[in-house]
């Protein structure tokens, strides 16, 4: 009944008035239930203090439903359109198009709003972040396989849409053995780091914000991406390595299984220095610092050189960042210490005066 009455209502106005009209009302729809159903979102979004499902809804969704809503009801009205053939095969094609699209988008944002979810039941903003690095890991590595996966197919199935890519796609299945043989030397390296990403993934060998020592530089992981691998260097400039890099060569990494590491710091002095009383100002300066975790405190003599005396201060922190202020804070204070206290036991260099007099007399001789 309604269909009709649409129909009719159609005949009494021309047809580029009749389509302009409903392209209008779809977008105006859409901006209408977009006007009433993202304040409620907001509010419910601003009710909750920390994490809000609606808030990760809005900042995902808010720009995609102003154009996704008017495409679908535009796509529910097209039927009652005054198209011409050609043109409404046109325009149905390009709706299509813009739908798959548009869904594949849909999904993408989904799964990031779901990635958001997960961001915050682990949270790695704590001191002991273990586990929530390992998953958060394999959280963003597997959101990207869903997303290159959700684009490869949205696009194909644009491709099948049409009849002519169709033909070329039969075409082509005719050559598939000399066409994989050839593909599979060509993208021999690229699925070789896909390969490799799914290895780092779930072995982890290396996780988010792990600190590593790679190519003589200490830095962080940025990202884990399927092929590459980005690293915060801590002067801020950014390293970027193959995926297979981290599965092929060597590499530190100071938080495989704990964050806490141990700091050193190493001082040469003069050999009549006292070692114990060093040792007692390296417990004061540890005792009264925040830095100091109060596991591992210790001051030794690790070598003797023709010159000077080898002292190592040991200490332990709760993570590589702490460790290094604590052994500057240390190696600044242990200095100023021997300076104020014992300033002839810096290092030094010895001549024998006595002995060269007597060779000199000798020589006179």
């Amino acid at each position: 009944m309604m269909n009709e009455e649409l129909i009719q209502l159609s005949q009494k106005f021309p047809a580029w008035i009749w389509n302009t009209a409903f392209i209008l009302f779809s977008f105006a729809l859409g901006i209408l239930i977009k006007i009433l159903f993202i304040p409620i979102l907001r509010y419910q979004a601003i009710a909750q203090s920390s994490y809000s499902l609606f808030r990760s809804f809005i900042r995902r969704f808010n720009k995609i439903l102003s154009l996704f809503i008017p495409l679908v009801v535009f796509n529910s009205l097209l039927p009652f359109t005054r198209f011409n053939t050609a043109t409404l095969h046109i325009v149905g094609k390009i709706n299509e198009i813009l739908l798959i699209s548009f869904f594949a988008v849909v999904l993408i944002q989904s799964i990031k709003v779901f990635e958001d979810y997960l961001y915050h039941r682990f949270d790695i903003n704590k001191e002991n972040n273990l586990r929530e690095r390992k998953i958060r890991t394999q959280i963003v590595f597997i959101r990207k396989v869903f997303i290159t996966i959700i684009i490869v197919v949205s696009f194909a199935i644009i491709l099948l849409s049409f009849e002519s890519m169709q033909k070329i796609g039969a075409g082509l299945l005719t050559g598939v053995g000399v066409g994989g043989i050839i593909i599979g030397f060509a993208a021999q390296k690229s699925l070789g780091n896909l390969l490799a990403g799914f290895q780092i993934a779930f072995t982890q060998p290396i996780r988010m914000d792990d600190v590593l020592v790679v190519e003589g530089e200490w830095g962080k992981v940025e990202e884990i991406n399927l092929t590459y691998v980005v690293v915060n260097i801590w002067d801020k400039r950014r390293l970027v390595l193959p995926i297979t890099y981290f599965i092929e060569k060597p590499f530190q990494n100071w938080t495989r299984t704990t964050a806490e590491i141990l700091g050193t710091v190493f001082i040469y002095v003069d050999f009549a220095i006292p070692v114990q009383q060093l040792r007692e100002k390296l417990g004061s300066l540890l005792m009264h610092h925040p830095l100091w975790d109060g596991k591992v405190n210790v001051l030794q003599v690790t070598d003797l050189k023709e010159r000077t005396m080898e002292i190592r201060c040991l200490m332990s922190c709760r993570n590589s960042g702490q460790a290094f202020d604590l052994r500057c804070y240390v190696r600044e204070e242990m200095m100023s210490y021997i300076r104020t206290n014992f300033p002839d036991c810096l290092s030094k260099s010895r001549i024998d005066y006595g002995a060269e007099v007597n060779r000199s007399e000798l020589r006179g001789m």
